[in-house]
């Protein structure tokens, strides 16, 4: 394990600082944590989970301390379904995926329904550009980082990206995903709600496609938990979904306007999204992710058909319009948050 990831590690109960013995982190307080292949799983076990799959990790963890390992690459632990359980089982026994086959049955499920035709199919990994200046070193938390395409895109910008997320198989796919690339990056398997790192931690927080599938309470307990680990000056930019955006809007509408559940996008409103940051981590703006859905990016149109590449890039073309149309940051699906702690 990294030094300074285990030096920088906390209990997510208590925030004591954690000593490593054999493959379990310990607390002061008596607190045990288990380590499968070099990661943390520090997940509480107290406290109602935002998805299932984060107590699917923590049995798995368990079993694997005592030597019932479910299998090498812990797909029970995956948010796929059980025929995507199966695809990536056979991708893998018939070496018949060019990327990973955990990665390659998660793609839509982390990239978003314009990678729905492509599940088990990618020949790629498709990376994001990460709109944030060059990272010169500077320490940065992925939150939800799934099979880590973001940390990758954190790392290549020159940062030291740590990746956190409730699921162990996603976690050891973007490990084996980076070494494969050739790419340094952290990775701990954690609950944002409790994140499990010292005060003051990290120059920057990033997260995409996450925290909108929190519930509003969460979501704040969340950003609470953002800005105790920013350092003073620190920044952080999450994305979020807004509720005024035309493809926001017909979710919506078909859900008949009620509140999000389980592990549903919850829909906030620009001005409420401005209020929720600055109130938990500082001075907060809104920009553009994307239109037309929650999750298009320029970097994904060499892998899609005609008909998806025109709707990417007039996403593009609308999204650079609004730096000088602030109206148009109104009705876009997709938003950023950037905030900086005092």
């Amino acid at each position: 394990m990294d030094a300074w990831l285990q030096e920088n590690l906390a209990c997510p109960r208590t925030g004591e600082p954690l000593t490593l013995s054999g493959d379990v982190l310990r607390s002061p307080g008596g607190a045990g944590y288990p380590v499968v292949e070099g990661v943390p799983v520090l997940l509480r076990d107290d406290v109602p989970q935002t998805i299932g799959l984060a107590h699917a990790s923590l049995t798995a963890a368990r079993d694997a301390q005592a030597g019932r390992r479910p299998d090498d690459w812990f797909l029970s632990t995956v948010g796929v379904s059980d025929e995507e359980r199966a695809l990536a089982q056979r991708l893998r026994a018939e070496n018949g995926a060019v990327v990973d086959p955990v990665v390659a049955v998660l793609i839509s499920a982390t990239n978003g329904i314009l990678y729905r035709d492509l599940i088990g199919k990618v020949t790629e990994f498709p990376m994001p550009e990460l709109r944030l200046p060059p990272g010169e070193g500077r320490r940065l938390l992925d939150i939800g980082c799934s099979w880590g395409r973001w940390s990758v895109a954190a790392a290549r910008k020159g940062y030291r990206p740590v990746g956190l997320d409730p699921s162990l198989g996603a976690v050891l796919a973007a490990k084996r995903m980076c070494a494969r690339l050739g790419v340094a990056a952290d990775f701990v398997v954690g609950d944002a709600r409790f994140l499990p790192f010292r005060r003051g931690a990290f120059d920057n927080v990033f997260s995409y496609s996450v925290v909108q599938h929190f519930s509003k309470a969460d979501a704040r307990q969340t950003l609470g938990e953002v800005a105790r680990v920013l350092r003073p000056g620190g920044e952080c930019f999450i994305q979020m979904p807004n509720a005024l955006g035309v493809r926001s809007l017909q979710h919506q509408l078909r859900r008949g306007f009620r509140e999000g559940r389980d592990f549903e996008v919850r829909y906030w409103r620009p001005g409420e999204l401005v209020a929720a940051f600055q109130a938990a981590v500082g001075p907060a703006e809104l920009s553009v992710d994307c239109y037309f859905g929650l999750g298009l990016q320029a970097a994904d149109a060499p892998l899609m058909g005609p008909g998806r590449q025109r709707l990417i890039a007039l996403s593009e073309w609308l999204r650079r319009r609004a730096d000088s149309c602030p109206p148009l940051r109104q009705l876009a699906d997709s938003v950023y948050l950037r905030a900086r702690r005092p």
